[in-house]
């Protein structure tokens, strides 16, 4: 067992203590809201998995953060890449577990103690892959049609994948999002970003009246309905498709600024009609909101932008274009995740089914979490000595 204490050892003197900190002071603010959020079910099971779910992210942060990601990465691309597409297509078997949310993302595996998100464990590899790729790309010129087309293929192959699997857009969107993030921080020239936003608009227009019957499109409706205040469709957003969202912006907004206090939240603890839906998970800044108030949702963000922060911190200071990518990959994880889940609660954007991290109940989330932190961990304790940075493009 000496080479588990030399890797303890190897941690605890260069792995990111701060960002675990940062990441353990922001589970243990959504255990918080998790307890009360699921008082009204007189079961503390949820509470418990995600204790265990954040025990566990632990110990694969710092796992993971003794990996050499690059090498790694390098020896089993090709494994990577065939468990992202098995792994995503098992939602299509009967393993499936049914769901009547408009989508199939979650798996049950006989055995396991919990349900699996395959699209949410999958974002990790995808990462490494895509920063994998660009990092090849880079040494000729990542602008060039044939390398955008390249990483745009890849990610969009991602994207339909998951959309016919499982039905689960949002999780596609997330991907979407990470790749504007590492193509940007990657040097991808502006007029890709202009030209893929024309195309998606132009698509989208041309399409839309084939689709604006599906489940999704009904969820953006209701959100643009809602920002123009469209008086015929009234009902529907308040009492139809927008209920989840109505019920969240009249819980944030009834907590001022201090909020309700703990556990006294009218919306969080009522277990009638009038409470507030999925509390625990996809909702649950709501319950920040109503309970701790504005200055309660402010020093939320607050811990999770100091994460994302510390993510964009270690890429600028990585030993490689590669590593880099990863840990603003990552970063666009969150940070689209966060964006998407509070734009969500507040009634900006179509309810979509994504966690808020670190906070939501969720075992497959928080571990994912935790792995893709230990990930950028491992950058940190293989980044660039001082002086070596100093004379870098970094």
């Amino acid at each position: 067992m000496s080479w588990l204490s030399d890797s303890i050892r190897a941690f605890l003197r260069k792995g990111d203590l701060l960002l675990l900190f940062l990441c353990l002071t922001a589970s243990g603010f959504g255990l918080v809201l998790i307890y009360s959020g699921t008082r009204y079910l007189d079961s503390n099971r949820n509470l418990y998995v995600q204790c265990a779910a954040i025990f566990l992210g632990v110990l694969v942060y710092i796992f993971l953060s003794s990996v050499d990601i690059e090498l790694f990465t390098q020896r089993t691309w090709k494994l990577m890449l065939f468990f992202n597409v098995v792994f995503n297509l098992l939602v299509r078997t009967p393993l499936k577990v049914e769901s009547n949310s408009g989508n199939d993302s979650w798996i049950h595996i006989p055995g396991f103690p919990v349900n699996l998100q395959p699209g949410e464990i999958v974002k990790l590899s995808f990462v490494l892959l895509l920063a994998w790729q660009m990092a090849r790309l880079q040494e000729k010129g990542i602008s060039r049609p044939g390398a955008v087309m390249q990483i745009a293929g890849h990610t969009l192959f991602m994207f339909a994948l998951l959309a016919w699997a499982s039905g689960d857009f949002g999780m596609g969107l997330t991907y979407l999002l990470i790749f504007v993030v590492m193509a940007w921080a990657g040097g991808v020239k502006k007029r890709w970003f202009l030209l893929g936003a024309s195309v998606c608009v132009v698509g989208i227009a041309l399409l839309w009246p084939r689709i604006s019957d599906m489940y999704f499109a009904r969820r953006i409706t209701v959100v643009i309905d809602h920002i123009t205040g469209n008086p015929d469709t009234l009902y529907n957003q308040t009492q139809g498709m927008g209920w989840q969202q109505t019920r969240s912006i009249l819980a944030i907004g009834s907590g001022g600024l201090f909020g309700q206090g703990w556990c006294k939240g009218i919306q969080t603890q009522s277990q009638f009609d009038t409470s507030l839906p999925a509390r625990y998970t996809d909702e649950i800044f709501a319950v920040c909101g109503e309970e701790f108030g504005l200055v309660g949702c402010a020093v939320l963000l607050l811990l999770l932008a100091c994460i994302i922060l510390r993510c964009v911190w270690v890429a600028r200071r990585a030993c490689s274009p590669q590593s880099a990518l990863i840990a603003m990959g990552y970063a666009g994880m969150l940070l689209a995740q966060v964006g998407v889940n509070v734009g969500m609660c507040l009634y900006v954007f179509p309810v979509v089914g994504l966690t808020l991290p670190f906070i939501s109940a969720g075992g497959s989330s928080i571990i994912t979490m935790y792995a893709a932190m230990g990930l950028v961990s491992s950058i940190k304790m293989r980044s660039l000595p001082s002086w070596l940075r100093d004379r870098s493009q970094i």
